[in-house]
């Protein structure tokens, strides 16, 4: 399995033998990862591929001093699951839009 950062499109992407098996998409704002759809193909569904994904996307803005806004569902229930990353979430901002959105919280 190889997980990288893909820049230029604004994503990272999981490959399991040179195959792309998913990827995750963010838009930068203010200095922040806004993480706003992840795709596992259907074939590595349940194969831990899309939680190493998300590991290594995650394990990469906090190296980098960043913080996140998980608005993809996939990438904030995976939060759900490690609550040890919640201290990358931007709380306040992620608050401001459910507020607008009527969502609800990653935190909750």
């Amino acid at each position: 399995m190889k997980i990288y950062e893909d820049p230029e499109n604004h994503r990272y992407v999981v490959e399991v033998d040179d195959v792309i098996a998913g990827f995750t998409v963010y838009h930068m704002a203010g200095g922040r990862h806004i993480f706003v759809h992840t795709e596992i193909d259907p074939t590595y569904t349940g194969k831990g591929v899309g939680s190493a994904l998300a590991r290594y996307a995650l394990d990469d803005v906090q190296s980098k001093g960043g913080k996140i806004v998980p608005l993809c569902p996939f990438i904030a229930g995976w939060i759900e699951q490690h609550p040890e990353y919640r201290a990358i979430i931007d709380q306040t901002l992620l608050d401001r839009i459910n507020l607008h959105t009527g969502a609800g919280s990653a935190s909750s």
